[in-house]
């Protein structure tokens, strides 16, 4: 947790009283692979930071799944829409190693930006740098060809092409398995 806090902390400087806040709300959740964060149709009630491992993010379309994004330590994840709407959720998010992760509820969340207003910054640089994120792998995959988005993913991630299984990279990038796969061997 030590870890988060000092994250936290050097975006914004925390308050003791903020700090104390965390450390008493902050909960700590244990996932094996596989296991699932959310599943498709629960509402995101509750916001994590990634301490250990690697999730993913996927939703269906014609009973395949398409992975939208990935997120290891360091990372805050949550079902955007689902969490901040307190809406049934359209994606899934699913543990791609044994993780541990720390969270807060929707409700804890507001609290802190009601009670302690330094948090707000930090809630704001947590959204403009995860909103700059989307926007650059939206850049890097709408009007590219696969290789293009292959090296952007190579280029700026390459810890997931480590990490991630090929069929999830695919299906994320928007190719095949076996493109993929020769485009993998040939970098």
């Amino acid at each position: 947790m030590e870890e988060l806090l000092k994250h936290l902390n050097s975006i914004n400087p925390l308050s003791e009283n903020l700090v104390s806040y965390l450390a008493t709300n902050l909960k700590t959740r244990n996932l094996r692979k596989k296991d699932f964060l959310l599943k498709k149709g629960h509402v995101s009630r509750d916001i994590y930071f990634v301490n250990k491992g690697l999730l993913r993010c996927f939703y269906l379309v014609d009973d395949k799944e398409i992975s939208s994004w990935f997120m290891k330590e360091g990372d805050v994840i949550i079902s955007v829409e689902s969490f901040f709407q307190q809406a049934v959720s359209k994606e899934s998010i699913q543990a791609l190693e044994e993780c541990t992760v720390y969270y807060i509820t929707y409700q804890e969340l507001q609290y802190t930006y009601r009670t302690f207003p330094e948090f707000n910054a930090v809630g704001r640089v947590l959204t403009e740098r995860y909103y700059t994120l989307s926007e650059q792998r939206l850049y890097s995959i709408r009007g590219h060809k696969a290789q293009e988005r292959f090296n952007f993913l190579r280029d700026n991630y390459p810890e997931l092409i480590l990490r991630v299984p090929s069929k999830y990279l695919a299906s994320y990038l928007g190719i095949t398995d076996v493109h993929f796969s020769n485009m993998k061997g040939n970098n």
